[in-house]
């Protein structure tokens, strides 16, 4: 039986990696020293120093498979897709979806979801709900991050109008106009403060 070569000593101290990173790190810091003294003399413009985005003053764009904030889809006639199946609720590995349904007044519809709610912080985005739906009423393809400021648990509780009206604002504005409304929703609420 072969034994296990094992580590020697100079593998145990673990210097080679330590002096790799220690040369990584000192890369970074010349280089983008060097390019930001050329920036302020008006030279190598077209590259970029740090590779930190200044957010919200600048962001990144999402790739189309990222998972944002949810939405609920709507039909032609702007009612809710939604049949309150709790498919959705009963695939949240966070228990974080609630539903209450209801008989909807079109005799032709089964039921509707009187009240949906999610709450956000116990919310892991994993998307399992979305997977769920048989019918492709909730979405999270919103391109937004969660909303990261509120002074009560309320406030984190998505509920069935705003999940509805995301799906409305991106039918009029576009891929970009939730991202716009949440970054002038954060300078609103830093003038108050």
């Amino acid at each position: 039986m072969k034994r296990k070569e094992e580590m020697t000593w100079w593998e145990r101290i673990y210097i080679p990696e330590i002096i790799r990173g220690l040369s990584v790190t000192t890369y970074h810091f010349w280089r983008n020293l060097a390019l930001h003294i050329l920036h302020v003399f008006g030279y190598a413009r077209d590259t970029r120093a740090a590779y930190t985005v200044q957010y919200p003053e600048e962001r990144k764009r999402y790739p189309d498979t990222y998972r944002g904030s949810h939405r609920l889809t709507l039909k032609e006639d702007g009612s809710v897709r939604c049949t309150a199946c709790f498919l959705c609720a009963t695939a949240c590995p966070a228990n974080c979806i609630y539903i209450e349904a209801g008989e909807h007044p079109d005799p032709t519809v089964e039921k509707f979801p009187l009240r949906y709610e999610i709450d956000t912080l116990r919310c892991i985005y994993c998307g399992m709900c979305v997977e769920a739906c048989p019918c492709d009423a909730i979405r999270m393809d919103t391109y937004v991050h969660p909303r990261i400021w509120g002074y009560s648990r309320e406030d984190f509780i998505e509920t069935k109008e705003v999940l509805m009206e995301r799906s409305r604002k991106l039918a009029a504005g576009g891929r970009d106009a939730l991202m716009i409304e949440l970054l002038e929703s954060y300078k609103a609420a830093e003038r108050q403060a």
